[in-house]
Order: structure tokens, then sequence, then C-alpha cells
């Protein structure tokens, strides 16, 4: 399998303009006959740098109002048809696509952090929105569920895909491992100081594959007409550095991207590396003891209501 990852920034806040970025990104691999891309969190239509180094957390402050409006308008909505574009170039393509994104909820103006699972042949699988936003993401994602959690088939071989500091919750990748997977997508903002160190932990715990795409951003990509774009460029002028990363499942690195570069980067994988690793390990397997340890895991979306009919 000959899998690829973006480290691009995106067109801040311009779903449109992103998203052509993300169809461009898997032109380019599809001429090395990629079979699957993936892309940092919430690539489209850009991660929340403001939270962090804005005052975002002053209660009914105008300019911060209008900054989440801007985030909202931005956002994609799945049911809209916001990524039919990306679904069709899948297919054209013949590649299996996670794509982070700002997710819009179709009741309302919340944001979910969500990883898109999309198949060449069968679209859109899966939509996982991120469990627990972390530290100031807090101010601007909701809580997503277990919905997600879903392990896919491509090509006789199973993926899945975490996003960001969900690779460091032990249930979460507890509740992917199980599923047998032997390539796992983590998607972060961009930072090679985080990625390195779990995508080469995750790989050597499950025993597995890490792709891990990470975005970069600068000030010249903070749209002039975005709310806080003096605050943010008042702080500093870099706010992504990369990170993308694939590491092998004995945490050998087979590529990783130069920081702040807008990169792809690519590695052929033999999967039965995967099984000749798990020989010592696997910790779904031989390793898992469920008679001891066990995992419930709820798989139904939540919403802001229920509907019985009767």
């Amino acid at each position: 399998m000959r899998v690829a990852s973006v480290q691009y920034a995106s067109d801040f806040l311009n779903r449109e303009g992103t998203l052509a970025k993300v169809i461009g990104a898997m032109e380019s691999a599809g001429e090395t006959k990629t079979d699957l891309v993936a892309f940092p969190e919430t690539f489209v239509s850009g991660y929340p740098f403001w939270a962090d180094v804005t005052d975002a957390s002053f209660f009914d402050k105008p300019e911060q109002k209008q900054a989440f409006a801007q985030y909202v308008d931005s956002a994609v909505e799945v049911s809209a048809g916001h990524l039919d574009n990306v679904v069709a170039a899948a297919a054209d393509l013949k590649q299996f696509v996670y794509l982070g994104i700002a997710e819009r909820s179709v009741s309302g103006t919340s944001i979910y952090c969500s990883l898109v699972a999309i198949h060449p042949e069968q679209g859109i699988l899966g939509v996982h929105r991120k469990l627990k936003p972390t530290f100031g993401e807090r101010l601007m994602w909701a809580d997503g569920d277990g919905a997600g959690l879903v392990a896919h088939s491509f090509g006789g071989t199973k993926l899945s895909g975490l996003n960001c500091w969900e690779n460091w919750m032990p249930l979460a990748r507890a509740a992917m491992y199980a599923q047998g997977p032997k390539v796992h997508v983590s998607v972060w903002p961009g930072s090679p100081a985080i990625t390195h160190d779990n995508s080469r932990f995750v790989a050597q715990e499950g025993r597995l594959f890490v792709v891990a795409s990470g975005a970069v951003l600068r000030a010249e990509h903070i749209p002039q007409d975005f709310a806080l774009r003096d605050q943010m460029i008042d702080t500093q002028s870099r706010f992504a550095s990369g990170g993308s990363i694939i590491v092998a499942p004995d945490g050998t690195v087979l590529a990783e991207a130069d920081k702040h570069a807008e990169t792809i980067i690519y590695a052929d994988l033999d999967l039965s590396m995967v099984d000749q690793e798990r020989h010592n390990f696997d910790p779904s397997g031989h390793y898992s003891r469920p008679d001891v340890l066990g995992l419930t895991v709820d798989r139904r979306r939540r919403g802001p209501a229920t509907f019985v009919d009767g």
C-alpha cells in the first residue's frame, strides 16, 4: 500500500479554497498511484489557533463573537454536499482519504472537530467527531461521541483514524486496535514535537503503520478580514510547523516532512510487517486478556433531541 501524508496550509477560513487545495493534493498524490491520502486536523477550513493566542475566554467580546461566526460560516456541513467534489475525486483517483474538517452541526452553530473517512467506491464511510477537545479547543468545539470509532476496510486491509490527542487516549486507541487495523491515521494541527513521539509510540504499541498528518500556518495565511487577525499576528508569525510523519510497526521512521514546508510525504508499506511484529505482542489478540480486561464502546450518534414515533 502506498500512502501519503499532506502537510499543507489551509486556505484559512475559506471552505471552497481549502477544498480546492485538498483536490490538488489528491491529484498530486495520484501521479504516484497513491492508495491512501491523509490530511491534517480540521484542515477544512482551518484550526482555531486564535483560541490560544488571543483573549478568547473573554465573555461576550464582539471580536471573539465575530471570529466564531466566521469560523461557523467556513465550516463543512456534510449533509449539504460540501464534500461531494472530494468524494468524486477519490473515486476518479481510486484513493481512500482521511480528511480533517471543522464540521458544522445541522441543528445549530456548534462546531465538531471531525475526521471523515472516504472510500473510493463507497463514498463517505464515517464521520468521527473528536471525543474531547483539548484545552483552548473547548472554547470552539463541542464534544463528540463514539459513532465514528470504527475501522474501515479498504483493499483487504483495515484502516483506523483518530484526531490529535485522541491518539494519547488509551481507551480510544484500544477501541481501534480491537478492530484489527494495519494502518492508523492520526491528524494534528501541526507540531513535530508532538507527532514524532506519539506516532512512534502508537506504531509500536499497536504493531501497525502510522500515517500522521500535520498542517502549517503562518501570518501570511491569515485573511485580512478575519476579526482577530491583528491580535494573532501581534503574538507570533508562525502558528503550526507541520510534523507529518510515517512510521512502521517497529517504530522505524519511513518518511518525515521538513518543518514549516508545504509538502506531501510518501511511503510504500509492506503490510506483512504488521503480522511479523505481532508475533511477540498483539494488543488486541494473544496479549489482550479479555477474561481480565474489557472495554465497552457506545457508538450511538448523539444529538440535541431524540424523537420517538407512536
